[in-house]
């Protein structure tokens, strides 16, 4: 009886400790020039050129204010800004985890065309949430 009393404790400190890990850390920021490379979990996306199929999303489309307009309009709040870069973060309600949102303009694009990188701090999955966000700023 006391085990099932223990378990769900650890487990609720443990995504306690998880969420307070998420809200130190920061974007990876620009690398060579572009977006960091995704690590190997599936809790991210982006739209680098060399991006594994299954994490791919395709870049955005649009001026630097619009883009931004899209980030604050789906909870996004910015967090930096350059005239070739932006990052943002987006906090779940419950527990604050924290992810970061990343664009780098593509100079070599004729429309303006914004790289994306959208990745989960901690944890392994997302459960969609990462591509499910970039389309909704896409949307907007």
């Amino acid at each position: 009886m006391k085990l099932l009393l223990i378990i769900p404790a650890v487990m609720a400190f443990g995504m306690f400790t998880l969420a307070l890990l998420s809200q130190r850390g920061k974007a990876k920021g620009l690398v060579d020039g572009r977006l960091a490379p995704l690590p190997s979990k599936p809790n991210c996306v982006s739209s680098e050129p060399d991006t594994q199929p299954e994490k791919k999303v395709e870049p955005l489309k649009g001026t630097k204010e619009a883009i931004k307009a899209a980030i604050t309009a789906t909870g996004g709040v910015l967090t930096s800004e350059t005239d070739d870069y932006l990052s943002a973060t987006y906090s779940t309600t419950l527990l604050k985890f924290v992810d970061d949102v990343e664009l780098r303009r593509d100079g070599k694009a004729k429309t303006p065309t914004w790289h994306i990188r959208s990745a989960s701090r901690v944890g392994h999955s997302d459960m969609g949430v990462n591509r499910k966000r970039v389309d909704y700023i896409r949307s907007q």
